[in-house]
């Protein structure tokens, strides 16, 4: 018999639900944690928030919900903001931390079995705490065998970069013929290795070994994902009844980079992404998958890719979610192998390229953590009305470290898809104006260029929605023959 959650004695419109991939470090970790202080500082004091980190391991959720905890718990107990919307001199921080709530799944990006038993399971299963009354559960509400209702928002920001270290001659070629700033930003010298591929169906007996393979980068950065949304659908689209109650539309929000490769992609190497720029070449693929998913050239792929199937709820009945991009910024993890030496001397170099005026220089990845987070709260009516599926919402900086949220161009789309005249730029936050950070060399965008990459977004969509059947299908002939 499953427990009555919390969040169940206020309106729905009072809680949401975020699922972070990748949560454990880095970017996934800062997302959740400004999520937190954002939803409590933003949101009425009688509201909940539901973070469900997904990791590869029990053991990083444990260790994720306890980081999580200890955030909360500092944050509900040294923000005065917070204290003085909630009560004053009689606030109590436990009246913060016992409205957050984390509930971890396992999820192996690379294994396609992993993430069909991960979408089950939130759909299907209930959950409870990882951590026990000895690890601060008394701040918190205890969560015994709850069921997640729906997803809000799902943010895909897990991903691996699949680099192997700097080429030196490269660096001080970047450095001296763009300088620093436009170095670190789009940089060439970061070393990679190519071809390397992954079973993403992970069998483990000799004679599956045979299996088809995948580019180990693209698995975990595109098309894991990709084909984990598709099987939230369930959670994601909203039924008529569901909308009466004020609940939104889903929100995918796929996280992306300020430095895709900026050109053609190869088709006809997609699932393979051989060349030594996979993870930019992967995060092309994102930019291109989500600013034309609302196109009428791509609609026909995204309407089979976001139809429920065989599920329970009937299509027609339902809102599908909406897809959105971001990115954070220049951020210093471990996705990029430096050892400690050169780990604190690059963070020397990030804070002087923000010194010298570099809006994209988040440098931490609680900054950087900035757009994504904005597009999981803003009220729906908002988003709509800045047409914010048509842009890249990047986070972005002063030279103090005060975080705002910034269009980004894409190019072959410019910054929402309309040829204009930067000219009439006239936002009055330096930082903010569209030729503030730009890439050196970027060509203006032509009516031309835009039928291009809308061409390009639907060959994109259709080759994903091939492979999504394909890949499917091997994942029921495998079940099927293992019964």
């Amino acid at each position: 018999m499953t427990q009555a959650p919390p969040w169940d004695s206020v309106p729905s419109r009072d809680t949401l639900f975020v699922l972070v991939t990748g949560a454990n470090s880095g970017i996934g970790l800062g997302i959740c944690q400004r999520l937190i202080d954002e939803y409590l500082l933003t949101r009425s004091l009688t509201s909940h928030l539901v973070i469900i980190p997904t990791t590869r391991s029990v053991r990083k959720s444990q260790e994720t919900e306890r980081a999580l905890r200890k955030h909360a718990r500092q944050f509900a107990a040294t923000s005065d903001l917070l204290r003085s919307r909630a009560g004053g001199p009689d606030y109590d921080p436990k009246q913060a931390t016992k409205r957050v709530h984390i509930l971890s799944v396992e999820l192996d990006l690379c294994n396609l079995p992993s993430i069909r038993l991960a979408a089950e399971r939130l759909i299907n299963d209930t959950f409870s705490n990882l951590c026990g009354a000895d690890e601060g559960d008394a701040d918190f509400t205890k969560l015994v065998d709850v069921k997640i209702p729906r997803l809000d928002a799902v943010i895909f920001n897990a991903g691996i970069g699949g680099w192997t270290g700097l080429d030196w001659p490269l660096v001080f070629h970047n450095i001296l013929t763009r300088g620093l700033v436009q170095a670190t930003t789009w940089p060439t010298f970061k070393g990679a290795r190519g071809g390397h591929t992954v079973n993403p169906l992970a069998c483990t007996s000799k004679e599956k070994k045979t299996e088809p393979l995948m580019g180990e980068v693209f698995c975990a950065n595109v098309f894991g994902h990709y084909l984990f949304a598709h099987m939230l659908l369930p959670l994601l689209r909203r039924s008529a009844e569901e909308e009466d109650r004020e609940i939104r539309p889903g929100r995918i929000i796929w996280e992306g980079s300020i430095e895709p490769v900026w050109g053609d992609l190869r088709l006809d190497d997609f699932q393979a992404v051989k060349t030594k720029a996979a993870y930019e070449s992967t995060k092309r693929l994102t930019d291109v998958l989500c600013l034309t998913a609302a196109l009428p050239g791509s609609w026909p792929y995204v309407q089979e890719y976001l139809d429920y199937g065989n599920n329970n709820k009937k299509t027609e009945t339902t809102t599908p979610p909406k897809i959105y991009l971001t990115h954070p910024g220049v951020v210093q993890t471990t996705l990029f192998p430096l050892n400690a030496f050169m780990f604190f001397w690059y963070r020397v170099v990030l804070y002087i390229a923000r010194f010298l005026g570099s809006p994209w220089h988040l440098i931490t990845a609680y900054n950087g953590a900035c757009a994504p987070v904005w597009l999981a709260l803003q009220p729906q009516d908002a988003l709509d009305a800045a047409k914010a599926e048509k842009s890249k919402w990047g986070s972005s900086t002063d030279r103090w470290g005060r975080c705002r949220v910034k269009k980004t161009e894409v190019e072959g789309w410019g910054w929402d898809g309309a040829v204009e005249d930067k000219s009439k730029d006239a936002d009055t936050s330096v930082v903010l104006r569209k030729g503030v950070g730009r890439k050196y060399g970027a060509v203006d965008l032509t009516e031309e260029r835009r039928v291009e990459f809308e061409e390009l977004g639907a060959k994109c969509w259709k080759e994903m929605e091939r492979l999504r059947e394909e890949w499917e299908a091997r994942m029921k002939s495998l079940t099927t023959s293992s019964h």
